[in-house]
């Protein structure tokens, strides 16, 4: 069982084989799929699947903090289910390819206090951009 299913299973919500569905198809490392990404692969699961409904469920699991909503670059919405891991973003400027990583340190710590314009800063979402081995043409980098 995927790790988000197991997620919102313990937090009791309610496993319709449409929700399922779209959770499994969430399930794994570096997924950032657009809505329209998550219909596709949910209608060859559960061929009567209503976009409408993988649109609502996307939005119940954004609300819940289950799912992270990411847009970059004025590009369509995609959803990250690795909610519970601190992590940032490294974008392909080319294709788009998002992935996670895990830099060390803390971005907090790079922000100079003369910088925060006297913000209590909370949080810094950082991503990461260039172009990935495909589209730089280095095979194997």
């Amino acid at each position: 069982m995927s790790d988000l299913l197991e997620r919102l299973r313990s937090r009791g919500w309610r496993m319709t084989s449409q929700r399922r569905v779209v959770a499994e198809v969430l399930a794994g490392d570096h997924v950032h799929l657009t809505a329209d990404e998550v219909h596709a692969r949910a209608v060859e699961r559960l061929p009567e699947i209503a976009r409408a409904t993988v649109y609502n469920t996307l939005g119940e699991l954004v609300a819940l903090g289950e799912v992270v909503e990411l847009s970059t670059d004025g590009r369509a919405k995609r959803y990250d289910p690795n909610a519970r891991r601190a992590h940032q973003h490294l974008v392909c400027s080319g294709c788009g390819l998002i992935r996670d990583v895990h830099p060390t340190g803390d971005p907090l710590e790079v922000l100079p206090s003369e910088e925060r314009f006297g913000f209590a800063v909370e949080k810094a979402d950082v991503t990461y951009r260039g172009l990935c081995p495909d589209c730089s043409g280095e095979r194997g980098a």
